[in-house]
């Protein structure tokens, strides 16, 4: 898997945080995690497939309702043109699958286009019907074995799902540049392009290309969030050495100093992220979104595939139907780390429980960088040190110089601010799903499978409930001391929170749905 041992740093339980993304070595997952480039892929990502695979490419290119020449695609026709050329032009090249699993990155190129084609062919059928106005229907039952023994290759090599996922496929493994020196330059025209897509995405004025280029756009900020919460654990750390130094004090106001300079990192990252999450609202329109939604549904609870789905040709599901989640913008790692750090709490329901199911649905190095920033959060008790609270939830200030008390406060006050900026996140996803979802289909569930109205309010409730308890624990409006900032954030909050609690209960009620 290569060396990265004169790249990294070293942290606690030595996990791999690259600062060198190594855009070329090929013998590193695409995936891992990064200082610069965050939660996107090392290198941007493979075009140009080898040429074993052309007749791959070939449908790949004909397939969107709006080709890149802007003439109508396969999935224009309405009548099966997609499955026809897969059944009748497409070779099993699993044995080429074979012959570059050396290359990780052409790997995860080969993943991403044969997820899309898997998902293509699965939903054409549905995807007519909608178009004539009717319900789904059902999807083809059956991936036949010259697209389901090489997405089952590859993704046992990179280590995804055989199904379409968010970052490795759909989404952050799906751009390219224009003009490379260029850079991410989304001004128009835009220099960043979708390499798949199945409506009109190839279009980059379009909804669809619109939809999964603000996503991109979104990650490419990430990386201050992965240095920032690194940086907040290891502040902590040295702040437990402290006790033992001869220079406590000292030590500790210094741990506590570059705590600050993290979370006001990531504070300002976390602002341009949901400056840039707004900005879905222009570049993809609410009333255009449902046209190329119905290609990224997965198999789990849809109705589309009520037993799953049999993929021909692989011994080891003995025919059995498998079920996978859908692609889903949920299932990126910034906001699950913001959580993991933070240590929000999730309720004990059956939705979170979905939302655990998610975290199989991601890169597996973000999977473990992810699972480590809990580990670390909580067994350093990173929450209880930065907010100065000891272990009845009370402030533990008393003892403190004036200048530690201040620096204290301003941990409190970046805290709830960090805090805030995921609940605009989680805020604006519901408003999203509210518009572009609850307001254009009744189709009750969401592409990655959870309930279409309760399951991101599950989320967003305990953010808001979490840091109206937090917010009590460092003594409130009364306490004073956090500024007029924290203050106005906490008023809005508690507003969100009876406003979330009657749409909610508005959206069940109109679609016939339990609040529970």
């Amino acid at each position: 898997m290569g060396s990265l041992e004169k790249d990294i740093t070293t942290y606690h339980n030595d996990f791999p945080i690259l600062h060198d993304p190594r855009p070329d070595d090929v013998s590193l997952p695409a995936f891992m995690v990064s200082s610069t480039r965050g939660f996107l892929p090392r290198a941007d990502p493979i075009v140009t497939l080898p040429a074993e695979f052309n007749p791959l490419e070939s449908i790949l290119q004909r397939m969107p309702v709006k080709t890149a020449s802007g003439e109508p695609g396969l999935l224009a026709q309405g009548n099966g043109q997609l499955g026809e050329a897969v059944h009748k032009e497409l070779p099993d090249l699993t044995e080429f699958v074979d012959k570059y699993r050396h290359d990780l990155p052409v790997m995860n190129a080969l993943y991403r286009d044969y997820s899309f084609l898997a998902s293509a062919y699965l939903l054409e059928p549905c995807h007519a019907r909608f178009v004539m106005g009717e319900e789904y229907g059902l999807g083809r039952q059956v991936l036949p074995a010259n697209v389901a023994r090489p997405i089952a290759k590859c993704a046992e090599i990179c280590e995804f799902k055989p199904f379409m996922e968010y970052a490795g496929s759909y989404a952050l493994f799906n751009y390219r540049l224009v003009d490379p020196s260029l850079g991410f330059s989304f001004s128009e025209p835009s220099n960043v392009r979708l390499i798949r897509a199945f409506e009109q995405g190839l279009d980059p004025t379009s909804s669809e290309a619109g939809f999964v280029l603000v996503h991109i756009d979104m990650v490419r900020h990430s990386g201050p969030l992965v240095a920032g919460a690194v940086a907040s654990l290891n502040a902590c750390r040295r702040s437990t050495l402290s006790s033992s130094s001869t220079h406590s004090e000292m030590t500790g106001l210094s741990a506590r100093r570059s705590l600050n300079v993290s979370l006001s990192q990531m504070l300002a990252a976390l602002k341009k992220i949901n400056t840039i999450m707004d900005t879905m609202w222009k570049r993809s329109k609410p009333n255009e979104y449902t046209s190329f939604r119905t290609f990224i549904f997965g198999i789990t609870s849809q109705s589309m595939f009520p037993n799953g789905v049999v993929y021909e040709g692989l011994p080891d599901s003995n025919g059995r139907p498998l079920s996978f989640r859908g692609e889903s913008g949920a299932n990126d790692s910034m906001i699950p780390l913001m959580d993991n750090l933070l240590q929000i709490p999730m309720p004990d329901t059956p939705l979170t429980k979905i939302l655990e199911d998610f975290r199989s649905y991601r890169p597996s190095n973000h999977r473990a960088f992810l699972e480590w920033v809990k580990k670390g959060s909580e067994e350093l008790g990173l929450r209880k040190w930065a907010l100065a609270l000891d272990g009845s939830g009370r402030g533990t200030d008393d003892m403190m110089t004036e200048e530690e008390r201040d620096e204290v406060r301003h941990s409190r006050s970046l805290w709830i601010q960090v805090l805030n900026q995921v609940r605009d996140f989680r805020w604006r996803h519901w408003c999203f799903a509210r518009e572009y979802i609850l307001k254009q289909t009744s189709h009750p569930t969401a592409t990655g499978g959870s309930p279409i109205v309760t399951w991101l309010p599950n989320q967003l409730q305990a953010v808001l409930g979490h840091m109206m308890g937090l917010y009590e624990m460092m003594g409130g409006d009364e306490a004073g001391g956090l500024g007029e900032e924290c203050k106005d954030i906490m008023d809005m909050v508690r507003r969100l929170d009876e406003t979330l609690k009657k749409e909610v209960r508005k959206f069940c009620e109109e679609r016939g749905v339990s609040g529970a």
